[in-house]
């Protein structure tokens, strides 16, 4: 039988796809509706399904919170956004300390590093199949580092140099499909 996995703060469904694929029981947790399938996914904030008694259902917690207070690419504009990044750490905290025997966060690195703790691992896309870099860090609870699965030459900074647009934070924040395949292949024991 296989896990039942929440993936929070995802909207695309790459991850809850890559589950559901394998099947997994899996299901995304954002305020947007799915780019997936809304049949899996649940439309508000993951606070209400933490604070929930369905919360004690899912095995495994993936999360992606909103790294717009956290990551380093803004951090000249830090002294400015004090209290969103504190709302925000409090976000990360929640999620760290969820009620869930397997928890995966990923964020870019910033400051969740130095003003909660450092990630268990930093992973690239091109590790992955991807020839680009993203330093994506991962924060793990009662789970393995992702092993390497197709390493790539190639290591562009497509999403560095992406210019900006409308939706550019949305697609800045879709996460690889090979980084996702790879969580479905190696974090379901």
């Amino acid at each position: 039988m296989g896990l039942k996995v929440l993936v929070a703060c995802e909207f695309s469904g790459v991850v809850t796809k890559a589950f559901r694929d394998r099947g997994h029981e899996a299901y995304s947790c954002d305020i947007l509706d799915s780019e997936y399938d809304n049949r899996y996914h649940y439309k508000l904030p993951l606070e209400i399904i933490l604070k929930s008694n369905r919360c004690k259902d899912f095995d495994l917690l993936i999360a992606f919170p909103p790294c717009t207070h956290l990551c380093v690419s803004g951090a000249r504009w830090f002294k400015d956004k004090i209290p969103e990044q504190n709302k925000a750490l409090e976000f990360v905290k929640m999620i760290l300390n969820a009620p869930i025997n397997k928890i995966a966060m990923e964020n870019p690195i910033g400051i969740i590093s130095t003003r909660i703790r450092k990630p268990d691992q930093i992973v690239q896309p091109w590790m992955f199949g991807h020839g680009e870099t993203k330093a994506t860090c991962l924060w793990l609870k009662n789970l393995p580092k992702l092993k390497p699965t197709n390493v790539v030459e190639g290591r562009e900074a497509r999403i560095h140099k992406m210019t900006p647009s409308a939706d550019r934070g949305r697609l800045r924040s879709i996460t690889y499909k090979g980084i996702a395949e790879a969580m479905a292949e190696q974090w379901v024991s």
